[in-house]
Order: C-alpha cells, then structure tokens, then sequence
C-alpha cells in the first residue's frame, strides 16, 4: 500500500484506504474516492496531481493525494 501520490502515470490502481480526519474523508468520498473505487493517475505538476475517478478528472494537493492510499 502506497500514496496515491507515488503512482505511475496513467496506470490503474484500486483505493485501499482512505485517511486523515472525518471530514477530509468525507469530503474525499463526495469526490468518488472510495475504497474498493478504481483510480489513475494522469500527471503531476509540482507535487499536485491529477487523476481520473468513475469518467471524471479530479486535481488534488499533494496533502490530500497523500491521504488516498492504493
């Protein structure tokens, strides 16, 4: 298990866990990351990435990526 943030580009993974506080998590799953939900990696510009979660694209902080573990 690793953060979401040390995935390669353009390659599928499945969120195991989601962390940080209740809020963060809530706020993680409103946008479609749920553990079990599949997830890629697009691009990372200067420590924020970009990913892809059921059709949509979705930009993260580097802190928040680091929450989403796959």
């Amino acid at each position: 298990m690793m953060p979401l943030t040390y995935a390669s580009a353009g390659e599928e993974n499945v969120i195991k866990k989601i962390g940080g506080s209740p809020e963060v998590k809530r706020h993680l799953e409103n946008l479609g990351f749920t553990p079990g939900g599949k997830v890629t990696l697009v691009s990372i510009l200067g420590g924020n990435v970009i990913v892809r979660v059921k059709e949509s694209r979705i930009a993260l902080n580097e802190d928040m990526a680091r929450k989403v573990m796959v």
